[in-house]
C-alpha cells in the first residue's frame, strides 16, 4: 500500500475514500473505450478529457500509471451501421477507429498506455465464457448464444445498489432472448449467424457479447483485481455492474476494482448526447470552429462527476476567460526593472506564490476538485494583476509564475502556450518596458512613440484595468 493525501469518490462505497494503492506506487486505471460505429462526439470527449488530466496529474504527484483504454471493434451496433453502408463489420470498424484516434490526438490526449481492440483478445474472452460456464454461471441457450444467470451471483446489484430483481427491466445491449432465465441475463458469447464475424469455440462458433470482452482484457493485463475502473455514468447499470458479476465469479475475489470513478453526462439543451438520440456534436466538427483548448477547459473547469450543459453561450465565455488568462501570461513576461526591492514586499510575494501552489494542489487532492482548484487560480491572478501594476513583482518571481502555469497546463491542456508566446519578440517586451517606464513618468509623447514603434512591428498594445497587455495584431 502507498499512502496518498489524493481522494476520490468511489462508486462502489457512494463516498469520497483516501486512494490507496493496490501495490506501491503503481496504478493500474482501465476506462472504457469508444464503440467505433460512427465518429467520435463530444460526449465522449468529455471522458476522456477528464480521465487524460486526471492521470497526467497522478503522474505529477509521483504515481507510476498504466492506463488501459478498450476499443469495442465488434457489436451489433457496428455490425447493424456496417450493413447500412454496405461494407464490412471490420473495414467499417477500422476506419472509424482511426478517426476516433485522430480525434483523441487532436484533443491533446495522449496519456492513454494502451488502446486495446476487442478483437485482439478473443482467446481471452473465449476462456473467461468457459470458465464462467465450467463454474456454473453460464448457460447455453440453443441457436443464440451463452449467457450469464445474474441469480447465481449473489452480490449482483453491489456497484449500481440495483438487485438481480429490480434488474429484471435491463435489456442486454447484445440482444433480447425469451429464452433467457431471467430478463436481466446477459450475452457472453453470441453464436454465429449469417455472414456476421465469428471465431471457433469449444461451445460453439460466435462472437463475444459486450460485457465480457472488457473483463478480458484487464484480466489479461491487471489480473482479477486493479486500482481504478472509470467510464461515464450511463455504464454503471448493466456495462459496468456486468463486468463485476463476471471477473468475480471467475476469480472468487472482490472487489474487482478498488476504486470506481464515473464521469457527468454532458448535455444538449438538458438531453445526454448521445449518437442513438442524433443530438451529437462530433469533436472534428467542434474542432473546426474551435481549438482544442477552449474544449478541454469547458470540460474541466467543472467537476467531473457532475453533469454539464454544452452550449454556444457557454464556449463564448470560454473564449473570453482563456483570453484573460493569456493576457495574464504574456504581462509575466514584460520585463520590469523597476520592481519593488522592499524585503517585506519579497516575503510577501513569495508567501503568495508558495500558498498558491498548496491551495491549487490541495484543491486537486480533494476528490480532483478542478472547479474549486481554477478559484484558487483566479484569485491569484487577480492579486499578481494588481502587483504587476504596481512593479511590485520582480522578473524572477514571474518567471517562477510563468513556470507553474506550464506545470498546470501539463497537467490540463487548457492553454496553448505558443500561440501566447508567439510574436512576442524581446524587442517588443523592451519597447513595452520603455513605454511602461514613460507613462509612469507622465512623459506622454514618448509613450505614444512607444507605442506607434509597437504598431509598426505588427503588435498591439493595450491597458486594460488588469494591466499592459500585447497582442499580435
Amino acid at each position: 500500500m502507498t499512502k496518498s493525501n489524493l481522494k476520490i469518490y468511489n462508486t462502489l462505497s457512494g463516498k469520497k475514500e483516501l486512494f490507496k494503492t493496490l501495490k506501491g506506487r503503481k496504478v493500474n486505471l482501465f476506462v472504457c473505450g469508444i464503440t467505433v460505429n460512427n465518429y467520435s462526439h463530444l460526449g465522449h470527449a468529455r471522458s476522456y478529457i477528464i480521465f487524460d488530466s486526471f492521470v497526467k496529474y497522478l503522474r505529477k504527484i509521483g504515481f507510476n500509471v498504466f492506463y488501459l483504454q478498450n476499443i469495442t471493434d465488434l457489436d451489433d451496433k457496428i455490425i447493424a451501421e456496417a450493413r447500412e453502408k454496405g461494407v464490412s463489420p471490420k473495414d467499417l470498424a477500422e476506419a472509424f477507429g482511426k478517426e476516433a484516434l485522430k480525434s483523441m490526438n487532436d484533443l491533446g490526449i495522449n496519456s492513454v498506455s494502451k488502446y486495446a481492440k476487442a478483437t485482439s483478445y478473443i482467446k481471452e474472452i473465449i476462456s473467461q465464457v468457459g470458465r464462467l460456464q465450467n463454474k456454473g454461471f453460464a448457460y447455453k441457450i440453443e441457436d443464440d448464444g451463452i449467457y450469464y444467470d445474474i441469480s447465481k451471483f449473489k452480490k449482483y446489484g453491489k456497484l449500481s445498489g440495483r438487485t438481480a430483481l429490480q434488474a429484471e427491466d435491463s435489456v442486454s445491449r447484445i440482444d433480447y432472448s425469451r429464452n433467457k432465465k431471467n430478463r436481466g441475463d446477459f450475452c457472453l458469447w453470441k453464436f454465429s449467424s449469417g455472414n456476421e464475424p465469428s471465431w471457433p469455440s469449444l461451445f460453439g462458433s460466435g462472437r463475444p457479447g459486450w460485457h465480457i470482452e472488457d473483463t478480458a482484457i484487464t484480466e489479461k493485463f491487471f489480473g482479477p483485481q486493479y486500482d481504478i475502473h472509470g467510464g461515464g455514468r450511463d455504464l454503471i447499470f448493466p456495462h459496468h455492474e456486468a463486468e463485476v458479476s463476471q471477473m468475480e465469479a471467475i476469480s472468487g475475489k472482490s472487489p474487482m476494482a478498488k476504486y470506481w470513478m464515473h464521469v457527468g453526462f454532458l448535455t444538449v439543451n438538458g438531453q445526454k448526447m448521445s449518437k442513438s438520440l442524433k443530438n451529437f456534436i462530433t469533436i472534428s466538427d467542434f474542432l473546426k470552429r474551435c481549438p482544442a483548448n477552449y474544449l478541454r477547459f469547458f470540460v474541466v473547469k467543472n467537476l467531473w462527476r457532475s453533469p454539464v450543459d454544452y452550449s454556444e453561450s457557454a464556449m463564448i465565455e470560454v473564449k473570453s476567460t482563456i483570453g484573460k488568462i493569456e493576457e495574464f501570461i504574456r504581462k509575466l513576461q514584460i520585463p520590469n526593472s523597476k520592481s519593488q526591492t522592499n524585503p517585506k514586499s519579497k516575503i510577501s510575494n513569495s508567501k503568495l506564490i508558495k500558498d498558491f501552489k498548496i491551495n491549487f494542489y490541495k484543491e486537486l487532492d480533494d476528490d480532483f476538485n478542478t472547479p474549486k482548484a481554477f478559484a484558487v487560480m483566479f484569485e491569484f491572478i487577480n492579486k499578481i494583476n494588481k502587483l504587476l501594476d504596481n512593479n511590485l513583482i520582480s522578473q524572477k518571481e514571474a518567471n517562477e509564475i510563468y513556470k507553474f502555469f506550464e506545470e498546470i497546463n501539463q497537467i490540463f491542456g487548457i492553454l496553448d502556450f505558443k500561440k501566447i508566446n508567439k510574436g512576442i519578440p524581446a524587442k517588443i517586451k523592451k519597447l513595452a518596458q520603455l513605454r511602461e517606464k514613460y507613462r509612469k513618468e507622465q512623459n506622454w509623447e514618448k509613450a505614444d512613440e512607444m507605442r506607434k514603434e509597437i504598431g509598426k512591428q505588427g503588435f498591439l498594445v493595450e491597458d486594460t484595468k488588469d494591466g499592459t497587455a500585447i497582442k499580435q495584431i
